[in-house]
């Protein structure tokens, strides 16, 4: 049970065993003393902005939450679509490259010859790149926990911008290899970070819908990145260049991604105390509209019993198992999309501007599926449906023959809708996951999978399999079938764990605190949370 020591501090519940959520209410708050919990330094940062309002009623208008969402979605939601979509972008540079010239033997004339990698080796700069992330995920969760949230992510992305225009002055493959890891590293901040701002800034019936809008610009940026590719290949062919064309594909992307991130450093706040595009009330009012939450807006404070509760949570092992398992697939076609299309039997330039379509499956089930996810309260089952269709898509792919090239590339644009899950997900464990230090826990978790699944993926498409990679295509339909029961285990699971909440908060003994929301209690410790389906 929740205790406070003699200088005020609170100490976990039992820092050494995972909280019981069905445990009786009485026996896991009834020793909590109200003003020292009010005061400790244990509690979210939220409390701070509340400090001299004591026995005030804040009250919210209907009028007043539409005012502050307008302006939070005006000044927020353009740069994290942005940068995300330029986080995707920087990731699949390598595709376009890769037919543009990248993976061309030398030859006597530099200036049109590539950096000499064979098949083996350009699926190995693909996994390198998860290497980078998968190394820092860990570490840069806990950073995004005791560092400024807003400044942090803005050094990682002008850094990650840097480094991917670097990939302009490789020669050989070690320094493609480095460039690809340090990447990773960069780009390990970004995800985490911003399933962070959205539960700091939205309440959780707001955050399935913006995660699938600031996500869905992974699709946006493959019709951007697929144009632009397009027009650099054709312009270089027709009139001619000092630098190769996949030169100057890394250079445009990593300049204009460290140019946003200047101005992301400017634009996004830590949280709401120090948000300069907000006055003082408003401050206290964004903070006051996520009270529903119950998971405040940050903590700095590592809790040793949270990481313990996180490794324990069945629901956290799920979103792990399903990045793992969903990312195999996502590893194999984001580095090898072009050269599907060309097994298509487009030309590589063709296959540069065919793609672009698959961003716009990407875009519409994205926006669609997190909206209805928010509106009918079903985000995970309403996901489903975009991997059912990705299912369908990889099917008409692997069992359709070659001669049927319309109908194979219509399977590809089908496989696009398969991130509706992974960002379901995402906002669950913003909604679902409280208590600071175990919500960046998971997070890393989710990322970890993340990770490992897009390190195996590309090694499923062998060169030898080439064109049809169709042992690689058979993993990908495996995959998909094992994510559709792992997706049905945790809605069962989360309306199980609704239904124990309400048996104790409908306990004779049991009394709500006042600002428990902010006391950064964990999902299982408050009787208050509910879960999001």
């Amino acid at each position: 049970m929740a205790t406070a020591s003699d200088n005020g501090a609170i100490t976990p519940p039992d820092a050494e065993k995972e909280v019981v959520v069905d445990a009786p209410p009485a026996e896991m708050i009834k020793h909590v003393d109200e003003k020292i919990l009010k005061h400790s330094h244990d509690a979210d940062a939220a409390l701070k902005a509340f400090e001299g309002y004591e026995g005030q009623t804040i009250e919210l208008t209907e009028e007043t939450r539409k005012r502050l969402l307008r302006k939070i979605d005006m000044h927020l939601m353009p740069i994290l679509c942005v940068v995300y979509g330029l986080n995707y972008l920087d990731k699949t540079t390598l595709s376009y490259a890769s037919v543009m010239g990248l993976k061309l033997p030398y030859s006597d004339d530099k200036l049109n010859s590539g950096i000499g990698i064979t098949g083996s080796e350009y699926s190995w700069l693909g996994s390198m790149f998860y290497f980078g992330y998968l190394a820092w995920e860990y570490p840069t969760n806990r950073l995004l926990q005791r560092l400024p949230l807003g400044k942090y992510s803005a050094f990682n992305i002008i850094m990650w911008g840097i480094v991917l225009s670097c990939f302009a002055a490789v020669e050989n493959y070690a320094g493609a290899i480095a460039i690809r890891f340090f990447l990773g590293v960069f780009e390990a901040a970004v995800t985490p970070g911003f399933a962070l701002f959205t539960s700091q800034w939205y309440t959780r019936t707001e955050q399935g819908s913006r995660t699938g809008i600031w996500f869905s610009f992974n699709g946006f940026a493959q019709i951007f990145g697929g144009l632009v590719a397009y027009g650099i290949a054709v312009g270089c062919r027709k009139h001619g260049t000092s630098l190769e064309p996949w030169k100057i594909v890394f250079l445009v992307t990593g300049l204009l991604t460290s140019s946003i991130g200047i101005i992301f450093l400017w634009v996004v706040p830590d949280n709401q105390l120090n948000c300069r595009w907000l006055s003082k009330e408003d401050r206290i009012l964004a903070i006051e509209r996520i009270r529903m939450n119950g998971q405040g807006v940050g903590n700095k404070h590592f809790k040793l019993y949270q990481l313990k509760e996180a490794l324990l949570d069945p629901l956290a092992w799920a979103f792990f198992f399903y990045a793992l398992i969903a990312d195999i697939p996502n590893g194999g076609i984001s580095n090898f999309f072009s050269q599907l299309i060309v097994g298509f039997g487009y030309t590589p330039e063709e296959s540069l501007l065919y793609g672009t379509p698959g961003g716009a499956v990407e875009v519409v089930a994205l926006i669609a599926c997190g909206w209805a996810g928010d509106r009918y309260g079903y985000r995970i089952l309403i996901s489903m449906i975009g991997l059912t269709l990705a299912l369908i898509g990889m099917i008409l792919i692997v069992a359709l023959p070659l001669s049927q090239n319309s109908g194979r590339l219509a399977g590809y644009y089908l496989t696009q809708a398969s991130p509706t899950p992974f960002v379901a997900i995402l906002s669950l464990i913003s909604s679902n996951i409280a208590g600071y230090t175990k919500k960046t826990t998971v997070a890393a978790m989710y990322l970890i999978g993340y990770c490992a699944g897009n390190i195996i993926g590309p090694q499923t498409f062998r060169a030898k399999d080439a064109p049809r990679y169709v042992p690689g295509e058979i993993t990908i339909i495996v995959c998909y079938g094992v994510c559709l029961g792992i997706l049905l285990f945790i809605h069962v699971y989360c309306v199980m764990q609704n239904k124990k909440k309400v048996n104790i908060r409908a306990a004779p003994e049991y009394v709500k605190l006042d600002n428990q929301e902010w006391l950064d209690l964990t999902d299982k410790e408050n009787p208050e949370f509910i879960y999001t389906l």
